[in-house]
């Protein structure tokens, strides 16, 4: 039988999600109750009131994040957007090629990587767009998540292809791993970092970013939200940076971001 939440323990749970991880629940009390009734019972509890009490008083932080998988959706495949990659091959990458020629650099970030298709994807890109020269720079990609699950995923980093997966592609960057999986093949792994990190922490990488790619992560943030951790994305990039969003995304209309592209923008 589906528990209910009641109205105190929703205005609780939603508020701390929100501080915490940037997720707005406000509007979502039914997804709420539905997707975390299961887990009530699983894990014990006879009704919504002492999980979230034990959940907010504890913070265990496995149980956030089992907590966080169910609220959200880990959804990605490998050449999703397909634009944002056109346009990373023709425009992007021969402009920051030019730009890097004497430190041969790249910082690149895929932010919310969730289980690793789209920053194993931009290092495909990278590593055909260089060929015999690929070696003799750096290009690896930062890829960050707030969950470890999916990260494990991620470096694994086995996969069932879609159609929209090269053949050529299949042949150079991956290896057969039975039945209709495939591997990433490790000149591709190895230009990925994986990392822990939650976008409402302050970005404090090394180096600062010629590209961000920040797709379908901000749809569950509000307005507030967003426009703080753009100012972040554009804090830490380079003069000229891109900023990658998901097509169904947007910006407000005071970013300080240009736009170039259909959810691409750049740095003033």
């Amino acid at each position: 039988m589906l528990k209910t939440i009641s109205d105190g323990d929703f205005q609780r749970l939603a508020k701390f999600i929100q501080s915490q991880y940037g997720i707005n629940l406000t509007q979502k009390r039914q997804l709420v109750t539905s997707r975390l009734s299961g887990m009530v019972t699983e894990w014990g509890y006879d009704g919504f009131e002492p999980f979230v009490k034990q959940l907010l008083q504890e913070r265990d932080p496995n149980k956030l994040e089992l907590v966080l998988n169910k609220l959200t959706t880990n959804y990605t495949f490998f050449m999703r957007e397909t634009e944002h990659f056109q346009f990373f091959e023709k425009t992007v990458l021969p402009e920051l090629i030019r730009k890097h020629q004497r430190d041969k650099v790249l910082a690149i970030w895929s932010a919310g990587c969730s289980s690793g298709e789209e920053p194993y994807n931009i290092s495909m890109y990278i590593k055909d767009f260089l060929g015999p020269q690929a070696d003799k720079w750096d290009t690896r990609v930062l890829a960050t998540d707030i969950s470890q699950r999916v990260l494990a995923t991620a470096k694994k980093g086995v996969y069932d292809l879609p159609d929209t997966v090269p053949d050529s592609w299949k042949k150079k960057y991956f290896t057969p791993a039975g039945g209709s999986r495939y591997a990433v093949a490790p000149v591709i792994r190895n230009n990925v970092i994986f990392q822990t990190f939650n976008l409402m922490d302050p970005i404090k990488f090394r180096l600062k970013f010629d590209v961000i790619f920040c797709r379908n992560v901000m749809i569950y943030f509000d307005q507030p939200t967003k426009d703080a951790l753009v100012r972040r994305f554009y804090d830490a990039s380079q003069p000229g940076g891109y900023l990658m969003i998901g097509h169904s995304e947007n910006l407000s209309k005071d970013t300080p971001y240009r736009t170039v592209a259909p959810s691409t923008f750049q740095k003033r």
